[in-house]
């Protein structure tokens, strides 16, 4: 480990994404430096995802700190072959955010008027849909059938479990993992 962080990897001028798995073995090999670029890197997009679970400026932030908490102990079990980094760290900063809310036992609100909530867009989705990424991703998630992307924003943007989208949308349980399921699959399929 060199002192300048992460084998000599900031040298190389390693920005984008596509260094997030050496950035994660060297955090896994305790270098505190690569942990620091990834939270320069990563952390107004993981916000975004905490804030849009918790509508809570506040309590996201926590989120993000208990999830680098997380991605400092838990670093060395990302394995690249098995996923994405960002999405990796997707996750552990949803679990975090889910935690704070069982924590509060509230209720998350929804972008569906149709529940009474008002929506509040992040500035974090807005960055995203202003990206080549993101309007893609807009489009695909436009082409769904409305019960499938309904259950993907609910489960993934909102962070419900599939028992409480189910008992939200008074829906059996297999349904709406089959409705999520099936609209995942089409969204992988829509996006490659």
């Amino acid at each position: 480990m060199t002192a300048d962080g992460a084998h000599g990897l900031f040298r190389a001028g390693m920005t984008d994404a596509s260094d997030l798995p050496g950035l994660l073995a060297a955090i896994a090999a305790g270098d505190r430096a690569a942990l620091r670029a990834v939270y320069e890197r990563q952390s107004v997009r993981l916000f975004g995802v905490a804030n849009a679970i918790l509508r809570d400026r506040d309590a996201a932030a926590d989120a993000i700190q208990d999830a680098f908490l997380k991605v400092a102990r838990r670093a060395g079990q990302f394995d690249p072959a098995r996923g994405n980094a960002e999405a990796w760290l997707g996750g552990i900063v949803r679990h975090a955010a889910l935690d704070i809310i069982r924590a509060r036992g509230r209720e998350v609100p929804t972008d569906d008027p149709a529940f009474g909530d008002q929506p509040v867009a992040p500035e974090a989705e807005e960055r995203l849909a202003a990206t080549e990424e993101g309007r893609r991703l807009q489009e695909c998630l436009s082409a769904l059938e409305p019960r499938n992307r309904d259950g993907i924003v609910l489960a993934f943007v909102h962070g419900l479990s599939h028992p409480q989208i189910a008992d939200r949308l008074g829906l059996p349980l297999g349904t709406v993992k089959s409705w999520i399921r099936r609209g995942l699959l089409a969204l992988r399929e829509c996006l490659a």
